[in-house]
């Protein structure tokens, strides 16, 4: 498919670049790195961190991996992206894991996102440009170990790569290159006895994405920018009704580690460019400790740099499942305000998942109205928790 390159642009708008003056919205590199891109998660407004083990556990917490129930699993999702504007943007994840006894895992996982064909003309006839392919990828492999019954945590390295740059004719198109390490923990709790139902308490936290910025252009000091490393932390309760039925809560919030602009309103064109510099400047490693206390509003801002998602998810004998959710993040930081929903089929060894997210927020999402989907297939051994 033939467009322009300011398309782009569009593909961002995630990353909340399209924020008004007065808003201090945290752009980063590689955003695709923040989109579940399993249907389970995505169904449940976005959480992951602490919602019982499954194949995609390698994006949320790969700590969760030492939980499993199946020795090993394989995992595929595809998540089409702007389908109101364009048909071959998507995302696609590819996840393996293995119980390599009773108390740790490995697993590995390739991400993709592809921006499709892009094509580059230098007039008014589509005809005479030159087609580009952008894209990006990440792979990564995590180790995860018990450290007691009901606690495990887990270490994961990523290497990411963002081939996102147009060559011209002072320069080429190498791609950015970097990585990054994840330090995950998961507590899953006995099952206890209430009074008319049997319960779990789940809990889990994730710091991912914790490694050097990114530069298009070799000048790592001024024009690097910024991953997302981010801060995830999550509680959740299963309700155990009897054999067959179990409702599941799960509450989760994130932050990223990622310095906040200080760009204030009435700043000239050269003062904002001066506050940018020094910002590009700012290390990862110390940038990370900067961003829980450098919001120029204060605390309250500070506070505005949590987004918050809940999920519930119905389960019937371990077959089917019914899922809701909703992610909300302020209007100052993005903006993103929605609701999803999804259901998940089993059949012996296969699963299916699916999702539909409806946005509730001025602020277009690039992932609205879109049904995406994740499949897996486990085997091998089974473990049994109780």
């Amino acid at each position: 498919m033939r467009r322009i390159v300011l398309l782009l642009i569009g593909l961002f708008i995630f990353k909340g670049l399209n924020a008004q003056d007065g808003n201090r919205v945290i752009s980063v590199a590689v955003p695709f790195l923040l989109v579940p891109a399993d249907a389970r998660s995505a169904a449940m407004g976005d959480v992951g961190v602490a919602t019982s083990a499954d194949g995609f556990s390698q994006q949320h917490n790969p700590a969760k991996y030492a939980f499993a129930l199946e020795g090993q699993g394989i995992s595929l999702s595809y998540t089409p992206y702007l389908t109101e504007i364009v048909n071959d943007i998507n995302l696609g994840q590819l996840n393996y894991y293995y119980r390599l006894n009773e108390r740790s895992a490995a697993a590995a996982s390739l991400r993709y996102f592809g921006l499709g064909d892009i094509v580059l003309t230098e007039n008014a006839d589509p005809n005479s440009g030159r087609t580009v392919n952008p894209s990006e990828l990440a792979f990564d492999v995590s180790y995860s170990l018990r450290l007691s019954e009901r606690f495990a945590m887990a270490v994961a390295g990523r290497y990411i790569r963002s081939a996102l740059r147009i060559p011209d004719a002072y320069s080429d198109a190498s791609a950015a290159n970097t990585f990054a390490v994840d330090i995950a923990g998961y507590y899953q709790s006995e099952q206890v006895a209430y009074s008319d139902f049997d319960g779990r308490w789940r809990a889990g936290f994730n710091i991912q994405n914790l490694g050097p910025k990114i530069s298009y252009d070799g000048d790592e000091e001024y024009s690097s920018n910024f991953i997302p490393a981010n801060m995830k932390l999550g509680v959740g309760f299963d309700f155990i009704m009897d054999e067959y039925n179990t409702i599941g809560v799960t509450l989760e919030t994130t932050k990223l580690l990622v310095p906040t602009p200080q760009y204030e309103e009435g700043m000239t064109a050269d003062e904002r460019n001066e506050l940018r510099e020094e910002y590009n400047r700012i290390p990862w490693a110390s940038g990370i400790f900067e961003s829980f206390g450098d919001a120029p509003g204060g605390f309250s801002e500070e506070l505005r740099e949590f987004t918050l998602g809940g999920g519930v998810e119905y389960s019937y004998m371990d077959s089917f499942a019914l899922r809701l959710g909703y992610f909300k993040e302020h209007e100052t930081k993005g903006g993103r305000k929605y609701f999803t929903l999804g259901a998940g089929f089993k059949y012996t060894s296969v699963k299916i998942d699916v999702s539909y997210l409806m946005s509730t927020s001025k602020v277009q999402n690039p992932l609205e109205n879109t049904l995406r989907f994740s499949l897996t297939f486990n085997f091998g051994d089974s473990y049994d928790e109780y």
